[in-house]
């Protein structure tokens, strides 16, 4: 492509890209100096040309805006003045070209040169001599022509489309949008008609109507006569009408016109009356749903809108599926016409659509096709009416006389049970061995019929032990022997059948026969190789206890539970068994189970335990009483046996008898512990004080202990006898110094049941500084020791802050000896609570969470101890440390307790029993808070499952269950005076 070069200089007062509307672009270095506009009016050899105007213009004002709004003025007028040229010159295709016209030139063509009365395309000739794409001397030629007309044309269809666009962008409106509306544009092809004559205007053709629809055959209209009734009836309604009546029969009314002429057509129909129609048609129906009497409704308005919400609207999609479905299974149809699921389907596709005339007319088309298939036949029942449905079942019955689906298809039609029971007989004669038929018909029969039917049966049906064992119940004891003897004899490795014998023996009370049976059960069963496991023969023994036959079911379990099992193994796989039935509520299972294995393994003390525990929780007394004795006779020297049973007898208020086994106790276990004190335990509680003295006097000489001398202590200390309590003590304390409960109870004696002086508070004192040399690692001594201290002003031996100070210096000592212990930092820090030193404690509570920070005790103190406005995020920090402390989940329900939000504190207390039912605190404080927000039946639950848990531990709980005045109340009454401490606590002490 050859680059353009200008040939001449550009002629007078040429702007570059005018031509194609672009403004002129001037710089300063071409309009040189600013000066003024000039005065006078253009040169004269400008004049009447508007760009030399527009070049004087751009050349002489210092202002661009004001040049460049000149240019485009003049370029308009110039515009203006070449349309109207045009408008005067002939018109060709394309117009004429303007004088001086160089084709291409405007797109960079080469020059083809031109004479020197060419016009350019921006004015005359003389403004278009030193033109840059034509010569003096070049000429323009036929091709020049050609190309300037397809050029002009290419301009005008561009313009038109512009016009039309902005038409459409402004709505149409021609005159508001600057462009021709869409009538003008057919302008032309309208003049064009008045050209056309009648002959060619009468030869158009009729434009016809080409849609599916047409194409299609029309169907014939079908008319249907109507009966003389309908007849008669319109004919009256329309006498109505003519007589000035109204007729409603077609929900319109007629009304007579009288400015018409013909008699038909004097009435003309007003529609309002369909209105009036359809309130009539609501309120009958509505009277049809309504109580005559009473005037009350009788629709379920929760069926009727059931009905509303089952009631399916097929969108399209569904359409389309069902559709798709149909020419699927019409495939299907086609290409096996035999199979029967292929026509089940197709009728259950137009069910789910609706349609169900085309469902029951493809399920008969499928029966005369398919006639074997019973499922096609019973889908066919199932689609139609009930009566119509016994017909199909007729014919698929003579067709098909040995299917039992269709003859009990065909008794569950007739409502009937006469017809019932003959559909079923009926069925018995086509198909005798049917046992699903027999079980149908002697359902329907009473127990006479039922016996006969069933003796018929057996006999037809000989290998259903259902039947034999249905015979066997319903005849006598005498009549059932036999009958269960021919099952035997047809059935000699059915072990239902030997196991029905033994029920049957058993419910005579002949238990000697139930052994029997079932040992020659299981030789048969071996003999026949009939395959049982052990663990089949166990459900068995299972199902037995269910259908009250304990007897055969210990039998079972004899018989059968030591099969293939290894002789090592046996104990704790009997074990595990008894486990198993007892979590399933076997116990007569269990029970036979663990006699079996105390059979074999008769000093196992595990098993013996075991079985003691299941007669606790599911025996009687006597049953108890009988597993102890054999237990103590079989271990004499297990000593937990002759108490239990001792206990157990006083218990039951049979305190001779209790006396009785613990002598036979201590024939056995002369110098035992344990047997001494609960026969000491029992004279005490009795009331026989002497007994109980003479009792520990004998075990101190036959078998001393540091709990024995510690009894002998309690006891005198119980009788106000505190000088003997004391001897024994020492006594006690030089025999085992390192048994701190003496050193514990001889400080209490001094300090608390003794005269409060100087001298006994130094007695206490040497009491607990004894116990600490030798027992330094025991908490509960130096908190003793501590609070004795600490109260020293009551004994007249200091003031309160000296005592403060002295109680102090002893936790310290103990926690340097005892480290991260949280008993001692907790009581450290209520000791300075008490004392009032607030800063000091919260100083202690800090320092003891960072050496024992996952601490569940620490961390309810310090919820406790805390303002209630920190009191939530210490609690949900503790909780994060310790989830499962049941301290801290009491210091939690109780700070919910407080807020009342009674639901959630019941729920945390129950989760802190729950998580440790031994601590008696967390009993106490749920207790606590059903007397407070709970009620009668609540209060009652939680005092008997706390006496069931027979709580241990706990700090109020030891404190109060262990006080001398309450050592002979019960758990129940512990709980209460438990429970009215903290109450009492609550009351006087604010959070």
């Amino acid at each position: 492509m050859s680059s353009f070069r200008p040939t001449s200089q550009a002629p007078k007062g040429y702007i570059p890209g005018l031509g194609r509307g672009a403004a002129g672009f001037v710089t300063r270095s071409d309009v040189g100096p600013a000066t003024g506009r000039p005065s006078g009016s253009a040169s004269a050899g400008d004049d009447g040309d508007p760009l030399a105007s527009a070049s004087a213009s751009l050349g002489g004002t210092g202002s661009r805006a004001a040049e460049l709004r000149a240019a485009k003025l003049a370029m308009q007028k110039m515009q203006q003045q070449q349309q109207q040229q045009k408008a005067q010159q002939p018109q060709t295709l394309f117009g004429e070209a303007p004088k001086g016209y160089i084709a291409g030139a405007g797109r960079g063509a080469s020059t083809y040169g031109g004479g020197d009365d060419d016009d350019g395309p921006t004015g005359s000739g003389s403004v278009m001599e030193g033109s840059l794409f034509s010569g003096k001397d070049q000429q323009f030629d036929d091709d020049d022509d050609e190309a300037d007309r397809i050029y002009d044309a290419i301009d005008e269809r561009m313009s038109s489309k512009r016009r039309k666009r902005d038409n459409s962008q402004n709505g149409g409106s021609g005159a508001e949008g600057g462009g021709s509306a869409i009538g003008d544009q057919f302008r032309e092809l309208k003049q064009k008609l008045a050209d056309v004559t009648e002959e060619e205007w009468a030869a158009i053709p009729d434009v016809g109507d080409y849609s599916l629809r047409y194409k299609q055959k029309r169907r014939e209209d079908v008319f249907t006569p109507l009966t003389d009734s309908l007849l008669e009836s319109r004919s009256k309604a329309n006498a109505d009408a003519t007589a000035g009546g109204t007729n409603k029969m077609a929900g319109t009314t007629q009304i007579y016109d009288g400015a018409a002429t013909s008699s038909t057509s004097g009435f003309r129909t007003n529609l309002s009356g369909l209105a009036e129609a359809r309130s009539t048609v609501m309120t009958m129906s509505l009277d049809k749903m309504s109580d005559s009497v009473t005037g009350q409704t009788v629709v379920d308005p929760k069926g009727y809108l059931t009905s509303l919400s089952n009631t399916k609207i097929a969108s399209a999609a569904e359409v389309g599926d069902v559709h798709k479905a149909r020419l699927l299974l019409k495939s299907v149809r086609d290409t096996n016409p035999k199979h029967g699921p292929g026509w089940i389907a197709a009728a259950r596709v137009e069910e789910a659509a609706g349609k169900t005339a085309q469902a029951r007319k493809l399920i008969m088309e499928g029966c005369e096709i398919c006639p074997d298939s019973e499922d096609v036949w019973l889908e066919a029942a199932r689609l139609h009416p009930p009566e119509q449905g016994k017909t199909i079942l007729a014919a698929a019955a003579r067709r098909m006389p040995t299917s039992v689906k269709i003859y009990l298809k065909a008794a569950d039609l007739e409502s009937n049970e006469g017809a019932k029971k003959a559909v079923l007989r009926k069925a018995l004669e086509a198909n005798p061995n049917s046992v699903t038929l027999w079980k149908a018909a002697i359902d329907l029969e009473d127990q006479d019929d039922a016996r006969i039917l069933l003796s018929v049966a057996v006999e037809k049906v000989p290998h259903a032990v259902e039947m034999w064992l249905a015979l066997a119940r319903l005849e006598t004891y005498e009549n059932a022997r036999k009958v269960l003897n021919q099952a035997r004899k047809h059935l000699p490795t059915e072990r239902a059948v030997w196991i029905a014998a033994a029920k049957l023996e058993e419910s005579q009370d002949h238990g000697d026969m139930v052994d029997k049976i079932i040992e020659k059960a299981v030789r048969s069963l071996d003999k026949h190789e009939a395959v049982v496991t052990r663990s089949q023969w166990l459900k068995e023994a299972e199902a037995a206890e269910a259908a009250g036959a304990p007897l055969t079911s210990a039998a079972i379990v004899k018989c059968t539970v030591g099969r293939g099992v290894d002789n090592e193994d046996r104990q704790r796989t009997w074990a595990d068994d008894a486990n198993a039935a007892l979590s399933r509520n076997a116990v007569a299972t269990a029970r036979a189970i663990l006699a079996h294995s105390l059979a074999a393994f008769p000093t196992k003390r595990s098993l013996w335990l075991q079985a003691v525990d299941l007669e606790r929780k599911h025996g009687t007394a006597s049953s108890l009483d009988e597993v102890l004795e054999a237990a103590s006779e079989r271990l004499p020297r297990t000593e937990i046996f002759w108490l239990v049973r001792a206990k157990e007898k006083w218990l039951a208020g049979e305190v001779d008898t209790s006396r009785n086994i613990l002598t036979e106790a201590f024939k056995a276990n002369p110098d035992s512990e344990p047997v001494w004190l609960a026969a000491v335990k029992l004279e005490w509680e009795t009331g026989e004080i002497e007994r109980a003295r003479v009792l520990l006097a004998r075990a101190r000489e036959r078998a001393p202990t540091a709990r024995i001398y510690m009894k002998s202590a309690l006891l005198e200390r119980e009788c106000k006898q505190f000088d003997a309590a004391l001897d024994l003590l020492e006594e006690g304390i030089r025999k085992y110094p390192t048994f701190p409960k003496m050193h514990m109870m001889g400080g209490q004696i001094c300090s608390e049941d003794l005269t409060k002086n100087r001298e006994n508070l130094d007695r206490a004192r040497k009491f607990y500084q004894r116990g600490l040399k030798s027992c330094p690692n025991n908490v509960v001594l130096w908190c003793l020791a501590a609070r004795l201290e600490e109260r020293v002003a009551e004994y007249g031996a200091g003031t309160a802050n000296a005592g403060v100070t002295k109680a102090r210096s002893l936790f310290e000592l103990a926690r340097l000896k005892n480290a991260k212990n949280p008993e001692l930092w907790v009581e450290a820090i209520r000791l300075e609570r008490r004392a009032g030193n607030d800063k000091l404690a919260i100083s202690l509570m800090a320092r003891a969470l960072q050496e024992c920070p996952s601490s569940g005790l620490l961390l309810a103190e310090n919820i406790s101890t805390s303002p209630r406005v920190e009191q939530k995020s210490k609690s949900a920090d503790a909780i994060k440390r310790c989830p499962d402390d049941p301290r801290v989940i009491t210091a939690v329900a109780a700070l919910f307790a407080g807020e009342r939000k009674y639901d959630k504190a019941r729920k945390w207390y129950e989760r802190a029993v729950v998580l440790d039912s031994d601590i008696g605190d967390s009993w106490a404080q749920l207790y606590a808070f059903e007397l407070e927000n709970g009620t009668k039946e609540t209060q009652e639950n939680v005092k008997q499952r706390c006496v069931i848990a027979d709580p241990k531990h706990g700090e109020i709980w030891c404190k109060v269950a262990k006080a001398m005045s309450n050592r002979r109340k019960s758990v129940a009454e512990n709980l209460e005076a438990v429970a009215t401490s903290i109450l009492d606590k609550s009351t006087t002490v604010p959070n």
